[in-house]
């Protein structure tokens, strides 16, 4: 009889999860029909450094993926259309951008305080990451250029090897068919899609709590936190995996803010899988820097690689500053509504926007 059960809450769990997935990617999909277009344009005519950080946020939030942005960025430097330098900066801003889809994710949780704490802080602790980071390396970069050169000069043995990779993420196989469905039954109205999205989300992830806040208990608890997170290192190379292969960094941290919600992780626990998915989502415009050939698209899309690599270096001995920030950030939204709310809204569009305006 339990052996049943077992086996029916592993059915109900796939189940769940698909429609949790099939919700981001049809939430990515309403932004980029929203945005992708305006975040090309964007992109394409930046020269200051300033305004290219603030516009590779907006461009990310809009389209709510880094690959994508970093996609375009490659497409644009192999056409020559932007410089190496003037990609860095963007670089850099699309780092913070895409970390806004579980942050959204863990508003699903905003009825129940403790639970929502815990998924709160999970999903802001990529961004303190990150702006840390670019804190620290963007005036760095400016004055001494270290990602560039150190970039340049792997380049040379990336395109000596001939590579010409191509892979495509299984979760497009599983979860194109069905997005694709849904966007053309909704017309492509990139409106409705994101409404539609963002009820699916709720719903999905309702249920996926409780499908598996039993499990807290129970063995599923045990199999995450003594075999797969048990070592920083493993939580790390878990993270640069599951990312590497859904090439997603979006998807395989939003994943993880239920289960932190639900109490089966800790935010101490999954913080190094972070880092390793921050490091696996430069992959995709790595691949297709490489197919392109163009010597400058590989040094950006190496720029990127290293980026994220340098910050968890930086970052992981004074972890305990990304994680104290996002618990008393995590405290204050507990007490009232407005502060998640107003902190997506000014983080991901408000002062980028501001930015943007006032310097473009």
């Amino acid at each position: 009889m339990e052996k049943k059960k077992i086996i029916k809450r592993a059915v109900l769990l796939i189940i769940v999860l698909y429609f949790f997935l099939l919700s981001i990617k049809l939430m990515e999909a309403s932004f980029k029909l929203f945005g992708t277009g305006f975040a090309e344009s964007l992109i394409s005519f930046t020269t200051n450094p300033i305004v290219g950080l603030f516009i590779g946020i907006l461009a990310t939030s809009l389209v709510q993926s880094s690959s994508v942005t970093t996609s375009i960025l490659v497409g644009l430097t192999a056409t020559g259309a932007l410089s190496i330098s003037n990609a860095i900066p963007l670089i850099m801003g699309a780092n913070i951008g895409t970390s806004i889809t579980n942050t959204i994710v863990s508003l699903g949780h905003i009825t129940k305080k403790e639970e929502f704490r815990k998924a709160f802080e999970v999903a802001t602790v990529h961004d303190f990451f990150n702006f840390i980071v670019v804190i620290i390396m963007f005036p760095l970069e400016m004055y001494f250029h270290i990602l560039e050169n150190c970039a340049l000069f792997l380049t040379q043995f990336f395109l000596s090897s001939n590579m010409n990779v191509r892979f495509t993420s299984p979760l497009n196989y599983i979860l194109k068919p069905a997005t694709h469905s849904i966007q053309n039954l909704l017309s492509n109205n990139a409106a409705i899609i994101l409404f539609f999205s963002l009820i699916l989300l709720f719903f999905s992830l309702r249920y996926f709590v409780k499908v598996i806040k039993p499990s807290a208990k129970l063995e599923f608890k045990h199999l995450l936190n003594k075999h797969i997170f048990k070592t920083p290192l493993r939580s790390f190379g878990f993270g640069l995996v599951l990312t590497g292969v859904v090439q997603s960094s979006s998807v395989s941290t939003s994943l993880i803010v239920p289960l932190v919600g639900v109490g089966i992780l800790t935010l101490e626990k999954i913080f190094p899988y972070i880092l390793g998915a921050n490091i696996g989502t430069t992959f995709t415009a790595l691949i297709a820097s490489l197919v392109t050939g163009s010597p400058a698209a590989v040094t950006v899309a190496l720029e990127h690689v290293l980026f994220n690599t340098f910050g968890s270096v930086m970052i992981y001995p004074i972890r305990r500053i990304p994680i104290g920030l996002s618990k008393i950030l995590a405290r204050l939204s507990q007490r009232t509504k407005i502060y998640p709310l107003a902190y997506i809204a000014t983080t991901f569009y408000i002062i980028p926007s501001f930015v943007i305006f006032l310097f473009h």
